[in-house]
């Protein structure tokens, strides 16, 4: 049985662990199947430029954004801003600093 944090969900929150944007957090855009995700941060990593991901790639934390994962769900899309506005809440939230700050 797997773990249920293992379990990517639509507005998670993540760190990328590999490729060329590791370091960066991001958020979980739309889920393609057990193994790849869609993510984008509304900054560098655009939502019409999302980025698909290996989930054993990615550091899945537990929390996921009410404003994307409503947004998503009810629109099929979310903003940049909207994005943006999540990873900071987020970082914010739990004292997170970026890599390089």
């Amino acid at each position: 049985m797997m773990d249920p944090l293992s379990v990517p969900r639509i507005g998670q929150i993540v760190r990328i662990n590999k490729g060329r944007d590791a370091g960066g957090v991001a958020c979980i855009i739309q889920i393609e199947d057990s193994r790849f995700v869609f993510i984008a941060d509304g900054d560098k990593r655009k939502v019409d430029r999302s980025k698909k991901k290996n989930v054993n790639h990615l550091e899945l934390f537990d929390f996921v954004s009410p404003e994307v994962k409503n947004s998503i769900e009810q629109t099929g899309r979310v903003t940049n801003a909207k994005l943006r506005f999540a990873i900071s809440t987020f970082m914010n939230e739990n004292n997170f600093l970026m890599e390089g700050e």
